[in-house]
């Protein structure tokens, strides 16, 4: 039985909405690409990167967005390939979105920020917090790991979402491992809202974004890492596992870790205490 059968549904997930981030930005990154962003919060305040989960859009972190924007400048972005940015061909890789953040924070005249990476996201995180710590305050990984092989594996998931007609089963298979059992039975409206992200997700670009998952392993250098860094895993995590978390929190000097009783997306789950937990991180001593 799959973990995800067995974790307990908090009561207000079933009725909990994600908000629409609204209005829109872009800037062009050094290879033409057109990346889309949100700023919520005073930009006066210390800035945090929020990084998604593959086949979702900067609307995941909804539920969290109130709560940071009273500590921090928000930044939310959609990764190359998913929700308003552009898709271009071919693989993607964990330099390149690496530096879409670091393009951004320039563009945005940023020098240091927090970040905040999800699954993908804490890929990107952890080539940030390898390749250019001095860019990153404090860093948070969630629910991610360091390597997710083998190859052949995701070469055969690349070449059966290019060649379904659409991403009906694709979005069904992603949302049975984000979700608990329960919640999707129920038919509960968020899950309605990310399943509606990912039927939008183009192929070609959550095509992309997996030859990173594929391609990426990290876990040599990650101790390399300076960065004061939280690692938040799910106990009942069916894509990045528990065990997957606590490796990186092992690994990287001086790392604190927090599990929390979720599947995959626990800033959806358990929405306030994960911010809080978050936000107490970035802003403890020395912090924010």
């Amino acid at each position: 039985m799959h973990d995800n059968e067995t974790s307990p549904v908090p009561a207000q997930l079933l009725g909990a909405t994600l908000p629409s981030a609204g209005t829109l930005s872009h800037f062009t990154t050094g290879d033409g690409v057109r990346i889309a962003y949100r700023e919520d919060g005073s930009p006066t305040r210390p800035a945090l990167v929020l990084s998604n989960s593959i086949g979702t859009t900067l609307d995941m972190w909804g539920l969290q967005v109130p709560a940071f924007a009273e500590h921090f400048r928000v930044i939310r972005y959609d990764f190359r390939g998913h929700g308003a940015s552009d898709v271009p061909a071919g693989a993607y890789s964990d330099a390149r979105l690496g530096r879409d953040v670091l393009e951004l924070l320039d563009h945005l005249g940023i020098a240091r920020a927090h970040f905040l990476g999800l699954s993908l996201g804490g890929f990107v995180g952890q080539w940030l917090g390898i390749h250019a710590p001095e860019r990153i305050e404090r860093l948070v990984l969630s629910n991610t790991a360091a390597h997710l092989g083998p190859p052949d594996a995701w070469d055969s998931a690349i070449a059966g979402i290019l060649a379904a007609p659409d991403m009906a089963e694709t979005a069904e298979m992603f949302l049975a491992n984000w979700f608990p059992k329960a919640v999707i039975e129920a038919e509960a409206p968020i899950v309605a809202q990310f399943r509606e992200q990912l039927l939008r997700t183009s192929p070609r670009g959550l095509a992309g974004c997996l030859a990173v998952v594929r391609d990426t392993d990290l876990r040599r250098t990650i101790a390399l890492i300076p960065n004061e860094t939280l690692v938040i895993a799910g106990r009942f995590d069916t894509v990045t596992s528990a065990e997957r978390g606590e490796e990186i929190a092992r690994t990287i000097p001086g790392a604190s870790l927090v599990m929390l009783p979720a599947v995959h997306l626990p800033n959806v789950e358990l929405a306030e205490q994960y911010s809080a937990a978050v936000i107490e991180f970035l802003t403890g001593a020395g912090g924010a």
